[in-house]
């Protein structure tokens, strides 16, 4: 069920959660948490529709609050219009979509404050461009977690090193939840014999993949060894990250996706095989954050202290540029 709540204001969309409760039994009881997603509008869908298909996973309430992308604070332009989603139209969650023009757009915490589920957490997403310091932002500030994409910005390996430099306990970003299948994939061939260090690292991966930078700092970190990442343009190899090369006294390991969503594994006295390595959608990445509302400590580590490791490294300076 759909229902359209055209200039409206905050106190009539609550009265109106309220008639739907009472009139059509959907109820809040059962919701883990109130997600926020902040957009501009006419990009309001695609994260909506990755909002459901995790709410299958995390029964929530969701609030978009859309914006215009280019503000013009004018006071006859201010309107809020807003549209509640239940039942089908909203998987396991009720949505709540905000648009906001105008003047109204410049308060979005105060859009929300009365949206919000009692006692339970707060966490926002920005799947496009994100704010300048996510921590310290309107909705920022009231959130346990804050969700920005790396991927969606206008320098994906810039806004990391940004990243790096504005870190507080609860950021993550979508370019670390993507490496969760590489990392495993990793950890689990160094887990088996012959156990032998490693001694030098290369990873490579698309020039618009911050992902590869990521995954690069978070391999110096670990391993404390030299690590060099080759950042290629898009029409030399597919999308996100090539692969990964690991030396050790017996020889070298190598994992590579050639093709989408399979990557070859070889080790020294093996032979090869295939794994499915499939790039994770927006809903993957979405229900593994919400699977955790403590800070993550390891992507705070790997972001403030791996990523300087590879700034002021010699290995990695010149990749960067």
């Amino acid at each position: 069920m759909i229902v359209d709540l055209p200039a409206t204001s905050v106190s009539n969309i609550s009265k109106a959660l309220v008639k739907i409760r009472e009139e059509g039994g959907a109820v809040a009881l059962g919701r883990v948490l109130t997600l926020i997603i902040a957009t501009h509008l006419g990009q309001e869908e695609e994260a909506i529709e990755a909002a459901n298909d995790a709410s299958r996973e995390h029964p929530m309430r969701v609030i978009v609050v859309s914006t215009e992308e280019h503000r013009d604070h004018k006071a006859s332009d201010a309107r809020l219009d807003a549209q509640i989603r239940v039942g089908g139209d909203a998987g396991a969650s009720e949505v709540i979509v905000l648009r906001a023009y105008g003047e109204t757009a410049s308060d979005e915490e105060g859009l929300v404050t009365g949206l919000l589920l009692p006692d339970a957490p707060v966490v926002v997403w920005w799947p496009g461009i994100a704010p300048e310091k996510a921590s310290t932002s309107p909705l920022g500030r009231i959130a346990t977690r804050r969700i920005t994409d790396a991927s969606a910005q206008p320098n994906p390996q810039e806004f990391l090193f940004h990243l790096g430099e504005t870190y507080a306990p609860g950021d993550t970003d979508f370019a670390w939840t993507r490496l969760t299948l590489w990392r495993a994939q990793l950890a689990a061939v160094l887990d088996q014999p012959p156990y032998e260090p490693i001694t030098g690292v290369d990873v490579a991966g698309a020039a618009d993949s911050p992902s590869t930078l990521l995954l690069a700092a978070w391999l110096r970190l670990q391993l404390q060894v030299p690590v060099q990442y080759d950042l290629a343009s898009r029409a030399i190899g597919s999308g996100g990250i090539h692969g990964v090369k690991m030396e050790r006294a017996s020889g070298v390991i190598e994992l590579e996706r050639e093709i989408p969503n399979v990557a070859r594994l070889s080790q020294p006295g093996q032979p090869s095989h295939d794994l499915s390595l499939p790039r994770r959608s927006l809903r993957d990445c979405l229900a593994e954050e919400l699977r955790r509302l403590d800070p993550d400590d390891l992507y705070g580590e790997v972001i403030t202290k791996g990523l300087a490791l590879l700034e002021t490294s010699d290995e990695g300076a010149g990749a960067r540029a």
